[in-house]
């Protein structure tokens, strides 16, 4: 794919508001979700799971168990140890000593809710009877919950043979941060702030269904997996098998949002006892499963900032500590603590920038990709810095912000580590937000309400939205590591009635995919959109995927359309060759369009595809030889997004390829006796390319902002000082309804990706910017009295941050 490049002008659907494909099943409640496929003889499985956050296990007894009516049998840690292998780990020496498996490892319970047994059953009530059935003989160790305390030396060790509960560790030093510092006219300090524990609560919890097939020595899986062909990888390390003897599929897909990268987890359990009981099994998470082990967000620590700016707002740079808090295990971490390097200057024209990043083990839920993985926390701490700055500087927040962001004449802008931000129009971007929520007329209800008992707040978040991963990034934590850059394939072809088949490598579960690409397809090949059958869900049988196929980090409109440009376009050619041979003209004087290869300028001479395919399906000898053996009117191809690897030794490269901005600007009320906070306006300006289809856009947006307002007010991972999490179903852990959330008002900015197959930019995990907004309003409303340096602000803290109790924790030096 060459760079910059475009479909054709004349686009009929791409970049049109058109109904979603998928829609028509799904409101008739025709889906096929994981636990809706009708398996024969399948039987079900349920956890035992850890009481205690960190525990020995000196003794487990099944007999009770095995009384229970329909239960098949079980799966025990010591089998798991001599019949797996661990899962791969990302990180160096020594925490590469790590070793993680399906159930708790090496005789201990690292977390509350951990897996420790696995019992198999004839229903799924049976399973759970079974289950809690087994009795577990437990001796309690130490616990560390607080990353904090978690790398003092005399912390509890959750991996011994590591020696220490730090997985990274690393300096991040870009620019001159001391200069800086030393030049600056004035230095904001604050000892410690804190981004919380949250995750994106899918409507649909994780399913796996595994059958095994001793005939051919094969595992199929369907299910929830968000990365099939990394899935793959680990499951054939650990159940030491050959890849090519494992099938990973699925169908519709209730929503992952990067927490269900690691459902190969579970998956190697339910194998196991696929195998060892001879039926096909079946493991559905329950809601409080999922809170307990389903994976959470990071959680991270940010101490010793320190903002230097000069007198008339300029920001010259920034340092911190961070402790990144991943839990019990580092599974698809320490990725974050590169990964949030992608947004290292986040809006800004950041010059220097200086990070001490640990990744740290604690006897909590290990943490997973949550929407925005590890940018979000950076992007949240450098605009909670640049709010501060503006309210002990007395700095308008607009105007200072929109003397620092990135300029529209600056793009590409290269940041201080050497990403490449590819377009955007932040101040436009934020003027736009700012009439939505009528800014004017919110600042006269602010003063207005003063001394009512009700303070108005205003609040600004900026948020970028980094989309199409360069995984060379991985070699920044480990250089051992493989990989390098970023690929997706497509497969498309038309069928023998004429019919377009077109296949994507990622996986959907929700975003609209089958929409989008017959939006594209039927543009390419001259087709109606509703010509276009695009298969559900995906299939690692299908030779449709790569290596990194999936849905993550934002990056299906650049990588998976951009396969399908190509593989449609190299379908296109052989059509163009089959119907240039039977007119009797040239391949380049072949046009596609309202379902026909013609003629340019002689319609008269034109084929309907349908009778193309019947020649080369059905009349291949009436083609010339050379095009009867090579067309098969199929098209595969992929694409590789242009990268290169980064410095390993200054850490500076570009990691990301697209970079969709979303501003948002919010007005809320908080009432002073009662520390409840409520949303009047809220408004969202989003850039993401030229969008293939707004409305589809329109709707992640809204998502994004949902789960992003949810975090900011009502969701949060607490435990208790015993390692039990006290928020682990919805009754405790509140997930905003509609009735939490105001009309959202909408607006977008195109500015076109010049990297890009079509000019479109990844999007969906803008998520944060309500994080940001919130604690800017809030902080508007509470003023100099305190500061907001919790991400989550529930009534209770909002009190308190009215009482002005943490007052003394920011410092202007200078």
């Amino acid at each position: 794919m060459t760079i910059g490049s475009t479909v054709p002008d004349t686009r009929h659907f791409t970049g049109k508001a058109m109904p979603r494909k998928e829609d028509t099943r799904l409101l008739k409640a025709q889906g096929e979700f994981g636990d809706d496929t009708p398996v024969a003889n399948l039987a079900y499985v349920a956890f035992v799971r850890s009481p205690y956050a960190h525990a020995r296990i000196l003794g487990i007894d099944v007999s009770s168990a095995e009384a229970v009516a329909g239960y098949l049998g079980c799966l025990l840690p010591d089998e798991v140890a001599e019949l797996t292998d661990p899962y791969m780990e990302l990180q160096g020496p020594p925490a590469d000593a790590e070793v993680d498996r399906c159930l708790a490892t090496g005789g201990i319970a690292r977390f509350t809710g951990e897996p420790v047994v696995a019992v198999a059953a004839s229903s799924r009530e049976a399973a759970r009877d079974a289950a809690a059935a087994v009795t577990v003989d437990y001796q309690e160790l130490p616990h560390v919950l607080d990353a904090r305390a978690a790398v003092e030396p005399e912390a509890p060790l959750l991996h011994e043979p590591i020696g220490l509960n730090v997985a990274f560790d690393s300096l991040f030093d870009w620019g001159d941060v001391d200069f800086a510092l030393e030049h600056a006219d004035h230095v904001i300090e604050v000892d410690e702030l804190h981004f919380h524990r949250f995750s994106s609560t899918p409507l649909e919890c994780t399913v796996v269904t595994a059958e095994y097939d001793p005939g051919v020595d094969t595992y199929t899986f369907s299910g929830g997996f968000a990365t099939p062909q990394l899935a793959i990888l680990n499951l054939a390390v650990a159940l030491r098998h050959p890849a090519n003897r494992l099938r990973v599929l699925s169908k519709d897909f209730g929503g992952s949002f990067g927490v269900k990268i690691n459902t190969h987890i579970p998956a190697t359990a339910v194998a196991l006892l696929a195998r060892k009981l001879g039926r096909p099994m079946r493991w559905t998470e329950t809601r409080s499963e999922h809170h307990l082990a389903g994976g959470h967000g990071n959680e991270r620590w940010f101490r010793n900032v320190r903002l230097a700016l000069q007198a008339d707002g300029t920001v010259l740079g920034l340092t911190y500590e961070a402790l990144d808090d991943v839990g019990a295990y580092t599974r698809y971490e320490p990725l974050g603590g590169v990964i949030w390097t992608q947004v290292a200057n986040a809006c800004y024209q950041l010059k220097h920038l200086r990070v001490h990043y640990r990744s740290v083990y604690t006897n909590k839920c290990p943490t997973h990709p949550n929407r925005g993985y590890s940018r979000m926390q950076h992007l949240w701490l450098v605009e909670r810095m640049m709010d501060i700055a503006a309210h002990k500087l007395g700095f308008d927040p607009v105007e200072f912000r929109l003397k620092n962001y990135v300029q529209p004449d600056q793009y590409p802008f290269t940041t201080v580590n050497g990403c490449v931000y590819d377009s955007g129009d932040l101040p436009t971007s934020l003027r736009k937000a700012l009439d939505l929520i009528d800014y004017d007329d919110a600042r006269r209800l602010q003063r207005a309400c003063a001394g009512t008992g009700k303070r108005i707040g205003i609040g600004i978040g900026s948020t970028l939205d980094s989309g199409t991963n360069n995984f060379g990034q991985a070699r920044l934590l480990n250089p051992q590591l493989p990989f390098a850059g970023n690929n997706e394939a497509a497969l498309i072809r038309i069928g023998v009635d004429g019919s377009v088949y077109a296949t994507t490598g990622a996986v959907a579960f929700g975003q609209g995919h089958e929409t989008t690409i017959a939006q594209v397809v039927a543009d390419l090949l001259g087709v109606s959109y509703d010509d276009v059958h695009v298969e559900r869900g995906s299939d690692s049988a299908l030779s449709a995927q790569a290596g990194t196929s999936g849905s993550y980090a934002s990056q299906f409109a650049v990588t998976g359309i951009g396969a399908m440009v190509n593989a449609t376009r190299k379908l296109s050619e052989e059509i163009k060759r089959v119907a240039a041979a039977t007119l009797g003209a040239q391949p380049g004087e072949i046009v596609l369009a309202d379902g026909h290869a013609h003629v340019a300028g002689d319609r008269d001479r034109s084929l309907p595809l349908s009778a193309v395919a019947g020649i080369v399906h059905f009349a291949p000898a009436t083609l010339p030889r050379e095009i009867a053996e090579d067309v098969g009117l199929v098209g595969r191809s992929v694409y590789s997004a242009p990268f290169d690897l980064p410095d390993l030794e200054r850490k500076y490269g570009n990691l990301t390829l697209t970079y969709a901005t979303q501003i948002h600007a919010c007005v809320v009320e908080i009432d002073e006796e009662t520390g409840q906070t409520s949303l009047l306006r809220y408004a969202i300006v989003d850039d993401c390319g030229v969008p293939i289809n707004p409305m589809v856009v329109e709707g992640q947006v809204h998502g994004a902002t949902a789960h992003g307002i949810s975090a900011a007010l009502f969701e949060h991972f607490a435990y208790d000082s015993n390692g039990q999490l006290t928020t682990g179903n919805f009754y405790d852990y509140h997930a905003a309804t509609a009735y939490d959330l105001p009309s959202f008002r909408y607006g977008n900015v195109v500015s076109p990706s010049p990297f890009t197959p079509i000019g479109a930019k990844g999007m969906g995990e803008g998520g944060g910017g309500p994080l940001h907004a919130v604690s800017a309003a809030i902080q508007d409303a509470v003023g100099l009295e305190a500061t907001v340096l919790d991400s989550f602000n529930p009534p209770e803290r909002v009190l308190h941050l009215l009482r002005g109790l943490n007052s003394e924790k920011v410092q202007v030096t200078r």
